[in-house]
């Protein structure tokens, strides 16, 4: 087939929704993660949050998207596309406006009702609810509105969109802290999500295909939830707590924890999950190192490198990385089997840090950031790769849903750990490089902790060999 008879089947092969529904997510992730870009400076440097708050805080807004992920689709199958990305929309701007407006003055009768941490707490939560409705409609729309011979790249111009919005953000969110000030990030994001909304409206159908299984209802994914889950009489509780108890301590920061208390409800949780589960378990760790680079490295830029650093442009690193070098990376690593192609971009990821540790300049952080993105462009198409196999026959879907988990709580684990390395390695030790000694620690013990997953479970047969 000839370059111009493609093109031709792309330009006919796709309906008109598709062209909609990614477009707008163009500008939802350019929200998001110009959002994510300045949150921990916003948080830290203009609502006056300590550095353990401002990484729990920050861990919250990155990590409650993924968790409601699993529920969204189902959400938004019951809803249709066009209504659910319409509320989707509309949801995400009153989210980030209310953010940009923390400090304002007419919310100041709720913020001193409230503990703050709590009240900021609630708004960061807020964007969650649009974000887990968004992905599934478009990615649905995308299978829905495109020809069976060109939904392949339908998918890769998904992820392309996706991308391109990644980088933007970032570049979108520090001219707004240079001009408009940093609470204008999020009006700025609340506008570009708002004017989705009304696209949506407008130009957007819903796709409909013949031949379409009904959807699942919120109660059977909530049972799916269950059955992947393991134990979950004892896993779901113990993890209730545990959730409790970090809000507590995110709203009383004087609110204390014995550590054998946290060690106690770990190993109830391990006790009682799958095998499935304890590989995402493991892989957690992975994104506890990822996400450093919107927890940590933003504060750590300002405070032991430069003050006046762009931190939103540096940020830009990894997105612009991740659209330029995918396809060659990708055609170099083909060969690697998927789960030790996944253990290869962990390792890279995480020894990224070092790079920054031994140079702390600008140009290191960069330079981190890039290295950090090859790791991920390595592991995140085998990482899905590895779950589509390891998934029982009339449950990929169930399978894929639980993919995202591990992101969630890396955030939200991340934040945490983020923070309180800021605070004991930076402000209390004055010795900031440990926090990437320790960041990359984390990664490399998560690289060894799924070699030896691979060896026991191929061994004991309960996972396609990698």
């Amino acid at each position: 087939m000839s370059f111009s008879e493609r093109l031709q089947e792309i330009r006919t092969g796709f309906e008109r929704p598709f062209w909609v529904a990614n477009i707008t997510e163009i500008f939802e992730r350019l929200s998001y993660y110009g959002a994510f870009a300045s949150l921990a400076l916003y948080l830290q440097e203009k609502l006056n949050f300590s550095t353990e708050q401002t990484g729990t805080l920050t861990g919250i807004f990155g990590g409650m998207v993924w968790f409601l992920a699993i529920f969204g689709g189902a959400a938004a199958d019951r809803l249709g596309f066009r209504r659910a990305l319409s509320i989707a929309y509309l949801i995400l701007g009153v989210a980030y406006f209310l953010i940009g407006s923390i400090g304002a003055p007419w919310l100041a009768p709720v913020r001193n009702a409230v503990p703050l941490g709590l009240f900021v707490g609630f708004i960061l939560i807020l964007p969650a609810l649009g974000v887990s409705l968004v992905k599934p409609c478009v990615v649905g729309t995308t299978a829905r509105a495109s020809k069976e011979n060109v939904r392949s790249i339908g998918y890769s111009i998904y992820y392309t969109m996706v991308n391109i919005g990644g980088a933007l953000g970032p570049y979108f969110a520090s001219w707004a802290h240079r001009h408009l000030g940093v609470e204008n990030v999020y009006r700025v994001a609340a506008l570009s999500v708002f004017a989705m909304f009304f696209v949506v409206l407008f130009f957007f159908r819903e796709p409909r295909q013949a031949g379409d299984a009904p959807p699942p209802s919120i109660a059977a994914v909530a049972r799916n939830f269950c059955v992947v889950l393991g134990n979950h009489r004892l896993v779901l509780p113990v993890l209730g707590i545990a959730l409790l108890l970090r809000i507590a301590l995110s709203v009383f920061p004087t609110f204390g924890v014995p550590y054998w208390v946290w060690v106690l409800l770990l190993f109830f949780v391990l006790a009682g999950i799958s095998r499935f589960m304890w590989f995402l378990v493991i892989f957690t760790g992975y994104w506890i190192v990822f996400w450093q680079q919107y927890i940590s490295l933003p504060g750590y830029i300002h405070g032991y490198i430069s003050a006046n650093a762009d931190v939103e442009i540096i940020l830009v690193t990894d997105g612009l990385t991740v659209i330029c070098l995918t396809l060659a990376i990708n055609y170099l690593t083909r060969k690697i089997p998927a789960f030790p192609a996944v253990i290869l971009g962990t390792v890279i990821t995480s020894v990224s840090w070092l790079i920054l540790a031994f140079r702390p300049t600008v140009w290191g952080a960069i330079l981190s950031l890039f290295v950090l993105a090859l790791g991920e462009i390595i592991q995140a198409p085998r990482y899905y790769e590895y779950i589509s196999r390891l998934a029982p026959a009339g449950q990929q879907g169930t399978y894929m849903g639980f993919a995202f988990l591990p992101i969630g709580i890396g955030s939200l684990i991340g934040g945490w750990f983020g923070g309180t390395l800021v605070h004991r390695f930076g402000e209390v030790a004055h010795r900031p490089a440990l926090i990437w000694w320790s960041v990359t620690a984390v990664g490399l013990v998560t690289a060894a902790l799924l070699w030896i997953y691979d060896k026991i479970v191929g061994k004991a047969g309960t996972a396609p060999a990698s």
